[in-house]
């Protein structure tokens, strides 16, 4: 009984071949891991609805708890939501990108599961009328 032979990652040619050159393995970096197109699609669905008018500070706030039919992504999203949370901020936490993330929560909102409202901006300078008001209010102590 003989032993079993090794093979040769790089056959060395006989006299009748040619020689081949080996193959290199690439010089580029290891990337991080990339979201496969099919699978965004998966997750959002065919994209026949009309999508929110949702910026990427727009606060999100969850009302309810996932049902069970809810996406593992849209289960996510109401975990996250309990506090108001951006769009940037979820998309950020579940490494998706915008767009999907706008069409999930497009979801949520015709299902009433969330709530989106526009973010509190404060005024640059104060209203003056209101600083007279508590002017006149301090000045009556």
């Amino acid at each position: 009984m003989t032993p079993p032979q090794r093979r040769r990652r790089f056959p060395k040619p006989g006299p009748d071949q040619p020689p081949t050159p080996p193959q290199q393995e690439s010089q580029d970096p290891p990337e991080g891991p990339k979201k496969n197109p099919e699978r965004l699609y998966v997750i959002t669905g065919p994209d026949g609805t009309e999508r929110s008018e949702l910026d990427l500070v727009t606060l999100i706030v969850a009302h309810a708890d996932p049902p069970p039919s809810a996406t593992p992504e849209q289960a996510a999203l109401l975990r996250l939501c309990t506090a108001p949370l951006s769009v940037a901020e979820l998309s950020a936490y579940l490494s998706l990108p915008f767009s999907v993330v706008t069409v999930l929560l497009t979801e949520l909102l015709t299902a009433e599961l969330v709530t989106a409202r526009a973010p509190v901006i404060r005024q640059a300078l104060a209203d003056r009328s209101l600083l007279e008001a508590v002017m006149h209010g301090l000045q009556r102590l």
